[in-house]
Order: C-alpha cells, then structure tokens, then sequence
C-alpha cells in the first residue's frame, strides 16, 4: 500500500555530526520501525542549500521585519532593508550546512513525515520538549544565535510535509541511490493477521 511507503528527509547537520549524535539520532527513528532507504555522508554545495530552503521574497522581508524589532527594542541601528536581515538568516544558515560533511537520509514508511517531525521536535531547541532530539541533546535558542550572528544549532532537519519531502529528496539523491528491498520486521509492522509467525 502507497500509505507504507511515505517518504521523509532528513539531515543530521554539523553539530550532530560534531558532537557524535550520528549513531543516536539514527537509533531513535530507526527504532519506530521506519525503513531507512538511503544515506548518504557528503559536503553541500551552496546552490543545494538554497534550492533546499526554497524560501522567497515575502519570506526574507517577513523575517527581516522581526530582526528590525528586535533591533530596535534594543536600541541597535537598522542599518539595512528588511529584507536583507532575512536574507541574512538564510546565509548564516547555508555558511553553516556547507562548513563541513552531512548525514542526509531518506526514511520510509506509515506517517513517516509526522513520525520523524515528533521524534525530531521543535526547530528551536530551547522550547522542543524533553524526549525529542532537540529537547534531550542541545540547549541552543534563537536569542544566542541571533546575538552570535549565526544559524540555530539545532543538530537536525526534517521534513515538514509529504510534498515538501519529496521535493527535497530530489535535491540530495537521485533515484538509483534510493533502495527498493523487503524489511522483515515490515511483517510485524503491516501484516494484518501476522501469518506465518507460528512453526
């Protein structure tokens, strides 16, 4: 069934991969029963980082408009459009995922966007609850981060929503480097009846 093979994306980024998180992170949604149907341990360029984003106009300037507050309720200068604070954030983003290698995944199976999303928890660290990956394993927030001038460190990314998976998938692994292969222990996870267990 098409509902079993839901396909999410996910990246461990530098702080996972610096700080030895690969075999956890790997382990937690590994042990929901998903399928992991590609891997892959490489450097990004900068063109896959902003096709990756895929973010537009409307949501630099939207972006760039909470900088411009937060400046300003600090009494620091705008010294720039608003739009170019946003465009900022995605720079830091990109400076950072293209610093040094990354685990991309593609994960397989029943909700597996919705699956990974709740393992992963909230994209800040400081508000994901205990549990998740961000909760348990990083203390960042977006105040350090903004006040370092740099991206979150929030150690991974998934995907949001079935489209917006598949759209990245395509920017990290073409289609030979995704494998087709039978997992037993999809019997346990799948089979209605669960024929066949008895001798």
């Amino acid at each position: 069934m098409e509902i079993q093979k839901e396909k999410t994306f996910v990246i461990i980024k530098q702080d996972g991969v610096q700080r030895s998180l690969i075999g956890e992170i790997i382990s937690r949604i590994e042990k929901t029963g998903l399928k992991l149907i590609a891997m892959k341990f490489a450097y990004a360029t900068e063109d896959q980082c902003w096709t990756h984003y895929n973010k537009d106009d409307v949501w630099f300037e939207s972006k760039g408009q909470i900088t411009v507050k937060n400046r300003e309720a600090m009494g620091l200068p705008v010294e720039k459009p608003a739009i170019e604070y946003g465009k900022d954030i995605m720079r830091g983003n990109i400076k950072y995922m293209t610093s040094g290698p990354l685990v991309m995944m593609v994960w397989q199976g029943n909700k597996a966007v919705g699956v990974v999303k709740k393992i992963v928890g909230g994209t800040e660290p400081l508000t994901s609850d205990v549990g998740t990956i961000r909760g348990d394993f990083t203390l960042d927030s977006y105040e350090l981060a903004n006040m370092d001038g740099r991206a979150v460190r929030n150690l991974i990314h998934c995907s949001d929503m079935v489209e917006e998976a598949e759209r990245e998938i395509k920017i990290w692994f073409s289609e030979n480097e995704i494998m087709k292969y039978r997992l037993v222990s999809e019997e346990i996870l799948y089979d209605v009846n669960l024929d066949g267990i008895k001798e």
